[in-house]
């Protein structure tokens, strides 16, 4: 519950205020003076009649009724303050920055439920315990440093970590990002970041409110409201980039499939982002950086032109761009030329252009123009300047700051000599502006800006699934485990999924006509063991009927064997499929190259069911090996729209058969006309 008088409160008393500025109710005290608070300032001190010029209370029962309460003591004495300013004083919102709660011991998490218990019972809200606080235009209630300039049009920052928190803002305030609230909520007994995310969505103005969110999560406690209210927020113009911390555990793992070897919570988390339309981040810079990005014009496309007059940077920062999918065309014909001319000897302007150590604002502001009015297959612009100490900046970035200004394609300013030209870029942020001093940072967050898919639409493809024979299917599996193949093909079979055709038996006479039929040569798999692989249980390219005659005695020996699957031997590009079930998540849809590929080199991508086309594409384009799916070096490519169709199909599968917690379809074998499943196994769970 957020209420008025946590986001805009009239009175606010820090209990346990301090004249030592150094101890947490000192330092939170200080920065709401120092703040400009407008509203009734209170402390609670019993030994002071005043802290740092504020009126000091014993004990707060002496206290006139007061909006937000900060607590800034012992834990142990929380819940009995807490309980006298919601029933006595009307104070409706807390902010508790003492640890020693249920983050510690089991007598902290029952002192963090009383807590809870009264807040809830009067209406209040909970920001805490555990937490630096809460920053925003209306009031400064953190005890850390530094404070960011806030303005209504910054970023919204919301914060698990209360230190993550300080040093998100140490790496932001360097960059000239500024805020327009900083939320920590530490052990989110009542307000978590689901919560906050909420709020902002149900009460977004458009016209006041900030369109840019930045999320540092240690625990997503109800994946389904995150990605239902980021979307939401997107949807409405919105820009969010979060951070998901401790997401490289393994999951769950006894895992028996493909997919439960190389599936994990960190897949899950990819998959959610990748739904809501979340720009994944890794690092406090990386998400700064984002952020910064943010504030500056939409990019229209995906070429960019590099100025500047150190050629290093320049080269590094066309690799990140080119690894992440983005382009630095090399500029050639009458117009380069034509600029070229306007430089000193020895500029280049292919691309990066560089004008030189020598190069001159002017030559800046005409390169800047070319690019802006000249050149169409420019679609943004990158301005590399930092100094040897030689001469000063401030010309150099009045320029850039002109041209940001009036120019309609977005500029970059990268300005890397924060030391040695400190005051001129200091001079440059204050006048609104952000820096990257780091190329290389940059082109990685632009990368992932770029390639971040828009919120999937809600909407489940239905078209040639067969909801009610699946369901029948399902129901009529007698047990949990893996299931017969039978029942694996009926599933694809209802799904609407290709396979190859295939005959299974414990009878050799059978297996052998199967073969005769279907025409050699044929694949033999043995029917039972979970890994075929590993026990010998798998033979290619069997030519004739004595061979496999011979390979089938040998496969029935194999422990566990049940029968023996014979299928034709196709050829083409092996791909995967996999799927598992995650808690409070869902079903993780993963694909990739198949065969050994999948485990070996795990290169992978997630989403989470059910899938739209664009999340298949999605999902497809942001692969590593997508060039061998294209075609490269001669071979060709796969049918890309199959392979999505069928990752659209199987998730559609899975939104009705929740039973299925691990399956795998590996390998698909894909040619540039068809896709086709030839092995699948499936664990149910009833």
């Amino acid at each position: 519950m957020i209420t008025t008088q946590l986001l805009r409160p009239e009175s606010i008393v820090v209990v346990g205020a301090s004249n030592n500025v150094h101890k947490p109710g000192g330092a939170i005290l200080k920065n709401l003076i120092n703040g400009g608070y407008q509203g009734e300032l209170r402390a609670v001190n019993p030994k002071e009649t005043e802290v740092q010029g504020v009126p000091a209370f014993a004990d707060v029962k002496e206290l006139p009724d007061t909006d937000l309460a900060v607590l800034a003591v012992p834990a142990v004495m929380c819940p009995d303050i807490v309980e006298t300013l919601a029933s006595e004083k009307q104070t409706r919102a807390f902010i508790i920055l003492s640890a020693g709660f249920g983050e510690e011991t089991h007598e902290g998490a029952l002192l963090e439920e009383r807590i809870l218990e009264t807040v809830n019972k009067y209406g209040a809200s909970l920001i805490g315990p555990n937490c630096i606080g809460l920053m925003n235009t209306w009031h400064h209630s953190v005890f850390s440093q530094p404070i960011p300039n806030l303005n209504p049009k910054g970023v919204d920052l919301i914060s698990s970590s209360g230190a993550t928190a300080v040093f998100i803002l140490e790496s932001a305030v360097t960059k000239g990002l500024q805020f327009n609230s900083v939320w920590s909520v530490g052990n989110a007994k009542q307000i978590g970041v689901e919560d906050v995310l909420q709020f902002m969505d149900e009460n977004f103005d458009p016209e006041k409110d900030s369109r840019i969110k930045l999320l540092y999560i240690e625990s997503i406690h109800n994946p389904d409201r995150l990605l239902f209210h980021a979307s939401s927020l997107i949807r409405k113009g919105c820009k969010i980039a979060a951070i998901k911390a401790g997401s490289s555990e393994s999951g769950s793992r006894a895992a028996s499939s493909h997919t439960g070897a190389i599936a994990s919570s960190d897949s899950a988390v990819e998959a959610l982002f990748r739904k809501a339309g979340i720009v994944r981040c890794f690092s406090r810079e990386e998400l700064t950086t984002v952020g910064c990005v943010f504030t500056l014009p939409e990019l229209k496309g995906k070429n960019f032109a590099i100025i500047t007059h150190a050629g290093g940077p320049g080269v590094m920062l066309t690799d990140a761009l080119s690894k992440g999918g983005l382009n630095v065309p090399k500029l050639e014909g009458e117009l380069a030329e034509e600029l070229k001319a306007q430089l000193f000897p020895g500029a280049s302007v292919g691309n990066p252009i560089d004008i030189l150590a020598t190069g001159t604002p002017d030559h800046l502001r005409i390169c800047i123009d070319y690019c802006e009015e000249k050149l169409e297959n420019v679609d943004a612009i990158m301005a590399i300047f930092g100094t040897p100490g030689l001469v000063t900046m401030f010309e150099m970035y009045d320029v850039l700051h002109e041209k940001m200004q009036t120019c309609c394609k977005p500029i970059f300013p990268v300005l890397p000599s924060i030391n040695t030209a400190g005051a001129e870029v200091a001079a440059f942020l204050a006048k609104g502006h952000v820096n990257f001093s780091d190329e290389v940072t940059l082109g990685t967050a632009l990368s992932r800006i770029v390639n971040a898919p828009r919120p999937a639409v809600p909407e489940i493809e239905l078209f040639g699934v067969d909801v009610p024979r699946i369901r029948r299917i399902i129901d009529s599996i007698p047990e949990n485990g893996y299931i017969e193949p039978h029942y694996v093909q009926a599933l694809l079979h209802a799904a609407g999924i290709p396979l190859v055709d295939e005959f299974v038996s414990n009878k050799k006479e059978e297996v052998v006509d199967f073969a005769r039929r279907c025409g050699f040569p044929v694949v033999a798999k043995v029917v039972g063991p979970v890994h075929k692989s590993d026990v010998g249980g798998v033979v290619l390219n069997i030519k004739g009927e004595q061979h496999l005659a011979l390979e089938f005695d040998r496969m029935m020996q194999i422990p566990d064997a049940k029968a023996i699957m014979v299928q034709p031997m196709l050829k083409g590009t092996e791909l995967f499929i996999g799927a598992k079930y995650e808690e409070k998540f869902g079903h993780v849809v993963l694909c990739g190259l198949g065969g050994i590929f999948v485990e070996v080199l795990k290169d992978v991508s997630s989403g989470l069911a059910p899938l739209s086309y664009e999340e298949a594409y999605s999902m497809i384009h942001s692969l590593r090996a997508y060039k061998i799916i294209q075609g490269t070096r001669g071979q060709k490519g796969v049918n890309e729209d199959k392979f999505a169709e069928i990752i659209v199909r199987l998730s559609t599968l899975l939104r009705f058969a929740t039973e299925i917690k691990e399956m795998d379809i590996n390998p698909l074998l894909a040619t540039e006309k068809a896709v086709i499943a030839v092995d699948a196994r499936i664990r149910i769970e009833k």
